[in-house]
């Protein structure tokens, strides 16, 4: 194939606007804003636009440029693709890295947007315990029979389990290939894949954490204030707010806004991830107002043990068993709230969602939020403490 050339030696070195020049046969010139020039050889391939750098105008002559890309073109006419043989070679220059160590590395690289310490522990732990055959094989060399191997012992057995390895894995996979050790499909991906290739689970009833009639929860609540424990109060507290038992036991007094009544919990301490305002009733600035010391610090717990640190998880729930009341969950007084607002109140759904930290995923109803959201579940919140105490 001949082809016509238009370049000089002179006239390369004359080429100083910034632009890119063609000489013929698919080498161009591309002269950066910066002066920097380099030689390219550009072509159309199915339809799509191939790019290959041949080297710096001070390195390489104006006649072995066109040697590079005359080679260049017998390549892609005989479908062979430099820009890809470049790039596995590029990968295949650099250290093999085992799936075991790249997920390690992930897992320091990421492990700040975690929201707790006990996700980063399941991270690591999951991996290291199911994914164990394939933590000394190279990330690259992952296939789908792999990742089956791993999951079929205890896709059905451990369902929950089965599926946060599943996506942890693909995960990993994905990251390699982001940073160029890996090519091709995820052989972990889900929807088109391995849906298609482990056996279908039978659906699992749904299961509700024990909750106490809400027509107990007068009685109840005159029994916990007798106790003059710290967790006692923290649990009338989460009872009265329909808090969950970590937003309670990691409040701290510059959340509270006694004026105001009004409790805000920032979003790193949320399950939804967004900031949420609870409006507090009489009856929670009371236990507050007993609470608070003389001049507390921003970050000062609410809700602390004697030593001053937060209070376990499991304290409110082993106050619940002393009580004799084993079969109810501190969770379950959420269930306990909705039930009541539901069947015995005219308050709308609306409302009830935002008292209990839900997202609400309507147009209208995030609309609403921003409306008379908070005064109408301060009304909502009152007519609890009253339903809480409405026997004595």
């Amino acid at each position: 194939m001949h082809v016509r050339n238009k370049f000089n030696v002179k006239q390369i070195a004359s080429l100083i606007t910034p632009g890119v020049y063609a000489d013929g046969g698919g080498l161009y010139l591309r002269v950066r804003p910066t002066g920097t020039r380099s030689w390219l050889y550009i072509c159309m391939i199915n339809g799509k636009r191939r790019e290959l750098g041949l080297g710096s105008v001070h390195d390489i002559s104006l006649s072995k440029a066109r040697e590079k890309a005359a080679e260049a073109r017998e390549h892609f006419l005989n479908d062979r693709d430099p820009v890809k043989e470049r790039a596995r070679a590029l990968v295949a220059q650099r250290p093999v890295a085992t799936f075991g160590k790249f997920a390690e590395q992930l897992m320091d690289d990421i492990e700040d947007g975690f929201r707790n310490e006990k996700h980063r522990k399941q991270w690591r732990s999951t991996l290291r315990i199911y994914a164990k055959p394939i933590l000394e094989t190279a990330v690259q060399d992952v296939t789908t029979e792999d990742v089956l191997g791993l999951l079929m012992p205890i896709w059905l057995e451990k369902p929950e389990t089965a599926s946060r390895v599943r996506g942890r894995i693909e995960r990993v996979l994905d990251a390699a290939k982001a940073k160029g050790h890996r090519q091709g499909e995820n052989p972990a991906r889900w929807r088109g894949h391995l849906e298609l290739l482990l056996p279908r689970r039978k659906r699992a009833e749904t299961k509700h954490h024990a909750a106490l009639p809400f027509d107990q929860v007068a009685t109840f609540m005159t029994e916990l204030r007798k106790r003059q424990a710290t967790a006692a109060r923290a649990l009338e507290f989460t009872i009265l707010t329909a808090a969950r038992s970590g937003e309670t036991i990691g409040m701290t007094w510059g959340e509270i806004d006694l004026a105001e009544c009004v409790w805000t919990i920032p979003g790193e301490r949320m399950k939804a991830g967004a900031t949420h305002q609870v409006p507090l009733s009489d009856a929670a600035i009371a236990v507050l107002t007993a609470l608070k010391p003389g001049d507390p610090t921003a970050d000062q717990l609410v809700f602390a043990n004697d030593g001053g640190r937060q209070l376990s998880n499991m304290a409110m729930a082993m106050l619940l068993r002393r009580m004799g009341y084993d079969g109810i969950t501190v969770h379950g007084f959420r269930s306990t709230f909705r039930d009541w607002a539901g069947e015995s109140t005219a308050f709308g759904r609306e409302e009830i969602e935002m008292a209990l930290a839900h997202t609400i995923e309507s147009a209208v109803e995030r609309a609403y939020r921003r409306g008379r959201a908070l005064e109408k579940r301060r009304e909502l919140m009152s007519a609890w403490a009253s339903a809480c105490f409405s026997s004595n």
